[in-house]
């Protein structure tokens, strides 16, 4: 079983923009951690909240994976727990945003066995809010990549 926390930030909606993902696993009795962050030149809040859950799950080695995602994103859990991505997708996400990061988390999705569960941000749930700083630090700091796909 693996959990995984997941936070994005963007300073200015768009803007610079940041991911920070906490990755929590028992291997063999010993407990595994990894953190990953990257910040992006001009984004958006919720291309950030998506693609740090797409990176996690990239991350994961062996397909069919139980995994358990904490997200503060209503944006992201709701999309899928209440099946609104299945429908965007149907219509070929006609009139939707971040097109480009929904297609390439979908077969991340049908490969795991992935369950979201949605959290109050900035309420003091420590892994999230180191998330949150990771997100925050990756925005502001140098070498900021184009998020390539994000069309503003």
């Amino acid at each position: 079983m693996i959990t995984i926390y997941t936070d994005g930030a963007a300073k200015g909606n768009p803007g610079p923009g940041g991911y920070g993902v906490v990755m929590m696993a028992n291997v063999n009795g010993k407990p595994y951690r990894k953190e990953l962050s990257e910040g992006f030149k001009n984004t958006t809040n919720n291309r950030m909240e998506l693609l740090a859950v797409i990176v996690g799950l990239e991350t994961l080695k062996k397909p069919g994976t139980p995994v358990t995602i904490y997200s503060d994103s209503k944006y992201v859990v709701d999309a899928v727990e209440k099946g609104w991505l299945w429908n965007w997708q149907k219509k070929g996400f006609k009139g939707k945003k971040n097109i480009d990061l929904w297609q390439r988390f979908i077969p991340l999705f049908k490969q795991h066995k992935v369950k979201f569960v949605w959290v109050k941000g900035h309420a003091g749930l420590k892994e999230n809010e180191r998330c949150d700083q990771l997100a925050v630090e990756a925005a502001e700091g140098g070498g900021l990549k184009d998020d390539v796909g994000y069309e503003g």
